[in-house]
């Protein structure tokens, strides 16, 4: 299966998801705190619409899953899960990072992934046997298998207190290269680049890696929860180049 249409819809989709955001952006933003203590916007929430109308006038029978609300059951195994807006603390403070991710998920797996950076003008996407892009040019992961040249990333570094992470983090991390923290899925999309080596997420949920796991996975990273299993619905996520994924695994204890 191709994906074309789902591909060109789902672009057209973030695209205009991403103007309406930078129109919020621009008027104001004013955030709300919402029970898991994350914020809210009302960017947020129209991102969602807008991407939610788009899709479902043109694939009626798809279910959609998305972190504002979203939400319908699918009447032939198809998914679409949506972040509206990857980042918001980021788009709060009128950081750059913020993204839009819309991946699709097929039988449980993700097939189509799309990831959006309105400021920065950037669009990676991917479909499953398709490879993945970043506007229009492939990527891949780097061919470095070495800590000693690897850069590494690990999010969330407020809340990494707890196994496997803990005090022997910083050990793990002073032999690598490099330490680079960006914002949560700009570091997933280096992976996929080839820019950096492993990217790690301690607390996620399934709108945050369904997209970013079919671009990595079709750019030749790996991808995997902290126990090893190949699901975006174990709260966590790790991806890294191909070449690191025996060091990720020894530290990680699988």
């Amino acid at each position: 299966m191709s994906y074309e249409s789902e591909l060109f819809f789902a672009q057209s989709a973030a695209r205009k998801a991403g103007e309406a955001c930078i129109r919020i952006l621009h008027e104001g933003v004013v955030a709300e705190t919402k029970s898991d203590e994350s914020p809210v916007t009302r960017a947020d929430k129209e991102s969602e619409r807008l991407i939610v109308s788009i899709l479902s006038q043109a694939f009626p029978d798809d279910g959609f899953l998305g972190e504002e609300g979203a939400s319908r059951t699918s009447a032939n195994g198809r998914r679409w899960i949506i972040d509206p807006i990857d980042g918001t603390r980021d788009f709060v403070r009128n950081n750059r990072l913020w993204a839009i991710l819309i991946g699709l998920e097929e039988n449980g797996e993700p097939v189509v992934g799309i990831c959006y950076l309105p400021m920065l003008g950037e669009m990676y996407y991917a479909a499953k046997g398709q490879g993945a892009f970043l506007d229009g040019t492939p990527i891949r992961a780097s061919k470095i298998d070495t800590p000693k040249q690897a850069v590494v990333c690990v999010n969330k570094l407020n809340g990494v207190t707890q196994p496997p992470f803990g005090p022997r983090l910083l050990d793990w991390l002073a032999t690598f290269w490099c330490v680079r923290v960006f914002g949560g899925i700009y570091d997933a999309m280096l992976v996929a680049s080839g820019r950096m080596e492993i990217w790690m997420e301690p607390s996620v949920q399934p709108w945050d890696l369904c997209a970013p796991a079919c671009i990595l996975r079709e750019a030749g990273a790996r991808f995997f929860a902290l126990d090893g299993k190949e699901s975006i619905y174990e709260g966590n996520g790790v991806a890294c180049a191909p070449g690191m994924e025996p060091e990720v695994r020894r530290y990680l204890g699988l």
